[in-house]
């Protein structure tokens, strides 16, 4: 890189999409507008120069803190490793294909030997953390998003400035210029000097247009204010058509003024922009989560869950409550008492924590679960129940959330009008009546998140219980005499981010290891790799080479022979029963591939993707968007930045969210500061980036607890917050005395952070939005697809103050003392 840009490799990686552009100098100027004149010559030569189409073998092997694989691209193959070929990936797409830059991105990647050895050199004490030239309260400002914050265009919006008069009811005139139109809408800048409240009416003069639309001289049109904007220098107004008065020269005017001028002054985009950010954010947090919605129903007055959504991630949770014959019977949780309890308590307040273990007998498998408030209800028996269950490797510790939602926010249309063409206007059609009669009826979504930990187990270990207890826990199981509610489960409509489609398949498989044989069937597969469900435990860890036979398909077969063919183990499930495997990538044509891809072939009717289980078409997409428009917990998104990860955006915490006196302390207008997040060190250095660097994209979240001692009196963040994870104490006592000490001071928060790492984002799902953006500013488009793939990481905020405090002693008296100190701040 040419000398004295350095500081501008943000804006450098931002301007790679349009470097092939025709208007590149122009969006250039524009971007780079406080940029000196030299230096922006100095940053286009850059680009001009990583844009170079270039045909350098990459050959990473032994250079990089990774195993190597083939890729190949445009005829040229590579060795890269996972974190090579994701920046390779990232970089093409933004260069438009292999060029200088690309390779120079691929080489000095942060797991490069050598990188690594520049970076030790440069800090051997200390490693840079985000804007370390901020400070502490500056530092780690996020932005808020909203996954149901943006709004369906009813028309096109074109900018246009234009002077106008705004007449006020009383007849006064304040001289205003439009910022943009629609035919029943508009919106004026103002100064702020003048006084507006939303509800009155205005009578708006366009001076200089009236000729051209055929109003009478001195006749105005009539609008609504709707809203006022007063975040900037001057007013911004939004006005609403009153069509109080028949002026359809007016509109005639109008609606030919603006398809004929809308690509000389550009339509608003704005809220199309903001749809696509927010959609693609929603888009990699809802597959990473590992919490289930429960969706809740009144049926013949009684509440009944009745539907779940599952993902890769929270498909253990459910697996967890099926039983010997692979019932699910998670209906057991929410009993019609449980469920009526949690709907009458006020809002910020209908939540509780669950407790269960299993018990198994004669080969039946018996549920055990009480709340948090029927424990404490039962007091006689309340240890013996924390201890023993917490004892056996069953036990689970879960999260319940419950909240209101409303039937309707199953449909998401596109932010665009049906007006830009025929294939919107498709995409915006409202649901079928037969899915919106399934969903008739639904009233909450009940959020079931495991929160047991290491920590959780150890500590209610310790209370004791005597034998003479344990046949009185029989209050506690749910008799199999009884059915529990029946659930149905769905899989989350998203977009399959895999090179290769996955297929529902159950056959036999046999894994022979040289020290063991296991027998188990196969869940799903594709020509590269397959998912296994074993019938014991496997004892070894990823990256374990294995071997599997397919008795069952071997009997369709001459052709191959479906023994003893080799494997690796990419993943093993928490209780390992459940791996994933891939076929080794050296070898292309092999026996396994090459059987799988004739099986597809043959068999393409019958065989079922694994994202289309559903029975009726559209329900899990149905479910998602209206989960989305009610999320419960915290997503943050993390964005890389060279070699540092820093928060880019976060969902709007529910309005009586626990944590939002921490986040909002110190914070600006429309963002959160998440200092408390960030604080917690290892060895000197923010866990969170260590966490990261550590992590690939496939694996599943890593879930970390943050104890955090809060006194909003403080003069400082760092005085205000004291962050420590829940290992950094040796003992109980330790973490029972930093809970005393922050309730004496302020108030305390656990908070559990499950941490996972974003694949590429899947631009297909954005496409109609985003061809919309190009069609008038194609750098906009290609920006904001950068953008996208910028985010690396995703992070679910839950608060578990409730349970840390319950699992240490405190009572229900300390529970509420604590969070009552919130609303003092």
């Amino acid at each position: 890189m040419a000398a004295g840009i350095e500081q501008y490799q943000d804006l450098i990686e931002q301007l790679k999409p349009v470097v092939k552009e025709p208007a590149f100098n122009q969006i250039l100027s524009q971007v780079a507008s406080s940029v000196p004149r030299p230096k922006r010559f100095l940053i286009k030569m850059e680009l001009k120069r990583q844009a170079k189409p270039c045909k350098r073998i990459i050959d990473l092997r032994g250079m990089v803190d990774g195993q190597c694989r083939p890729y190949e691209h445009d005829g040229i193959l590579h060795y890269l490793d996972d974190t090579a070929q994701e920046v390779f990936e990232r970089q093409v797409r933004s260069f438009g294909g292999y060029t200088l830059g690309v390779y120079e991105a691929v080489t000095n990647t942060e797991n490069n030997f050598r990188v690594m050895h520049q970076k030790s050199q440069q800090d051997n004490a200390e490693t840079p953390g985000i804007n370390q030239d901020l400070p502490p309260e500056s530092r780690y400002q996020t932005p808020l998003i909203s996954f149901s914050g943006f709004h369906q265009r009813r028309e096109e919006r074109m900018n246009f400035v234009v002077p106008v008069d705004l007449f006020t009811e009383l007849r006064e005139s304040v001289h205003a210029n439009s910022v943009d139109i629609s035919v029943s809408g508009l919106k004026v800048k103002v100064h702020k000097r003048h006084m507006f409240k939303p509800g009155e009416k205005l009578t708006v003069h366009f001076r200089g247009l009236e000729l051209d639309y055929g109003l009478r001289r001195g006749e105005g049109v009539q609008y609504l204010l709707t809203d006022i904007d007063r975040s900037r220098e001057e007013q911004r107004l939004s006005l609403k058509r009153l069509y109080e008065q028949d002026q359809k020269g007016f509109d005639t005017f109008l609606e030919r003024f603006i398809q004929g001028n809308k690509r000389r002054y550009k339509v608003n985009m704005d809220n199309t922009i903001d749809a696509i950010m927010t959609k693609g954010f929603e888009q990699y947090y809802i597959p990473h989560f590992t919490s289930v919605p429960v969706f809740v129903g009144r049926e013949l007055g009684e509440l009944h869950p009745r539907y779940l959504l599952s993902n890769d991630c929270n498909r253990e949770v459910i697996q967890y409550w099926r039983d010997e014959v692979n019932d699910l019977q998670l209906g057991y949780l929410f009993t019609r008492n449980r469920l009526e309890a949690w709907a009458a308590r006020p809002a910020g307040q209908q939540e509780t924590y669950l407790f269960t273990f299993t018990h198994v007998t004669q080969g039946r498998v018996y549920f055990y679960t009480a709340s948090m408030d029927e424990l404490d209800a039962n007091k006689g028996l309340k240890g013996a129940f924390l201890s023993y269950g917490s004892r056996k490797a069953s036990w689970r510790v879960y999260k319940a959330q419950l909240c209101d939602m409303l039937p309707e926010q199953c449909h998401t249309p596109l932010s665009l009008p049906d007006s830009v063409n025929e294939q919107i206007k498709r995409q915006n059609q409202p649901p079928s009546a037969r899915l919106l009669s399934r969903l008739k009826g639904l009233q909450h979504i009940v959020l079931l998140t495991d929160v047991t930990s290491e920590w959780t187990i150890q500590a209610y270990q310790k209370r004791k219980f005597s034998k003479q207890q344990l046949a009185g826990l029989q209050v506690f199981c749910h008799p199999r005499n009884k059915r529990p509610p029946e659930i149905l489960p769905y899989r989350f409509k998203y977009q399959e981010l895999r090179r290769e489609t996955r297929f529902l398949l159950r056959t036999p498989v046999e894994l022979t290891h040289a020290q063991f044989d296991l027998g188990g069937v196969t869940e799903d597969f594709s020509p590269s790799g397959l998912r296994i469900e074993l019938q014991n435990l496997f004892p070894l860890d990823v990256g374990a080479e294995v071997e599997l036979s397919f008795p069952k398909l071997q009997q369709l077969t001459n052709k191959y022979e479906l023994a003893k063919l080799p494997y690796k183990v990419v993943r093993v499930s928490d209780d390992r029963n459940v791996l994933h495997l891939r076929q080794s990538e050296e070898e292309k044509d092999t026996v396994a591939r090459s059987f799988f891809v004739e099986l597809i072939r043959n068999n393409r009717r019958s065989l079922k993707p694994t994202h289309e289980q559903e029975d009726l078409a559209g329900i899990g997409e149905a479910l998602r968007n209206i989960y989305a428009a009610n999320v419960q917990n915290i997503a943050l998104f993390i964005k890389k930045v060279g070699v540092q990860f820093q928060p880019d955006s976060i969902t709007e915490p529910p309005l009586h969210h626990p944590l939002l006196p921490l986040l909002k302390h110190l914070a600006e207008p429309e963002q959160l500061n998440l200092y408390p997040l960030f604080a917690a060190r290892l060895d000197g250095r923010e866990f969170i980036e260590q966490t990261l660097k550590n992590l690939r994209t496939h694996n599943k979240p890593h879930s970390f607890e943050l104890f955090v001692a809060f006194n909003p009196q403080a003069r400082s963040i760092q005085q205000a917050t004291i962050v420590r994870l829940a290992q950094q104490f040796n003992s109980d006592a330790q973490r029972r005395e930093f809970i005393s000490v922050a309730m004496g001071k302020g108030q305390f928060f656990a908070i559990r952070l499950f941490l996972t790492r974003t694949g590429r984002p899947d631009i297909s799902l954005l496409h109609s939005e985003l061809s919309y953006v190009g069609a008038y500013a194609v750098h906009k488009a290609k920006m904001l697809e950068e953008q996208l793939w910028n985010v690396a990481a995703v992070a679910d905020i839950v608060d578990v103050t409730a349970e840390a405090m319950y699992r240490y002693g405190f009572n229900q008296h300390h529970i509420e003392a604590n969070a009552r100190a919130g609303d003092k701040g």
